[in-house]
């Protein structure tokens, strides 16, 4: 009862705590992914100077734990003469680490996909940005999408980290609440506010698996009614 208390006494608080991770997430969301589109790509073509730069990037963010990597940005940002807010630093150094594994997994889609299919396109003359958009990339799709969900779940809960730098995202208002309880009133509310925030992140990451797998389902149906986009070239 205590817990529901003060949670409903700093409902504000929550909230705009909720919105900065909500906001962080889609921030790092499209940034990751134009990131790992890109990369992704540039890692399954044939020069190798393009797929050796490609894996360098992602070799880097994905082996520099992630903390290490915010904390750089935001306190190396004003040896530049750019200093950055707390959120655009966490912003930058999520969507870095998010491009990397974002590139991982498409490039890993883009591989699954017959080799005879890229054979076949060029076959019918299809310049190298039409295979890949007509092609490569639709045939990816499904291969790509439970990672990447899995990928989105992750930048949520990494959100939290934004916290050591100042962001007030949902755990750092938590904290907040728990700190002021504890000065104000003399309690120390530290398990029922967190099993708050612990069951939020739950839930925001189980609606979005769900929203997931019923995506997969639809796009599983709709392929098994089409017809083949191109005969398989390694099949002639």
């Amino acid at each position: 009862m205590q817990t529901l208390a003060l949670v409903r006494e700093n409902m504000p608080l929550l909230l705009i705590g909720l919105r900065a991770t909500l906001l962080l997430a889609l921030v790092t969301l499209l940034v990751s992914t134009i990131i790992g589109i890109v990369l992704g790509t540039l890692a399954t073509l044939r020069p190798p100077l393009v797929r050796i730069l490609a894996a360098f990037y992602v070799e880097v963010f994905r082996d520099i734990p992630l903390i290490v990597t915010i904390f750089t940005i935001f306190f190396g940002a004003p040896l530049l003469g750019m200093p950055l807010e707390p959120f655009p630093a966490t912003a930058i150094g999520l969507s870095l680490w998010g491009g990397a594994n974002g590139a991982e997994i498409v490039r890993g889609g883009i591989r699954s996909v017959s080799k005879g299919q890229r054979e076949a396109a060029t076959a019918l003359g299809l310049r190298l940005w039409q295979t890949y958009l007509l092609v490569l990339w639709p045939q990816a799709l499904r291969a790509v999408l439970p990672a990447y969900t899995g990928l989105l779940a992750l930048i949520i809960q990494s959100t939290s980290l934004g916290a050591l730098v100042g962001v007030t995202e949902f755990l750092k208002a938590g904290g907040l609440i728990i700190e002021r309880s504890t000065v104000m009133l003399g309690i120390n509310p530290a398990f029922g506010i967190y099993s708050v925030v612990l069951l939020t992140y739950f839930a925001i990451c189980s609606i979005l698996t769900a929203l997931s797998r019923r995506l997969e389902r639809r796009l599983a149906v709709g392929h098994d009614r089409r017809a083949p986009a191109m005969p398989d070239a390694s099949a002639v």
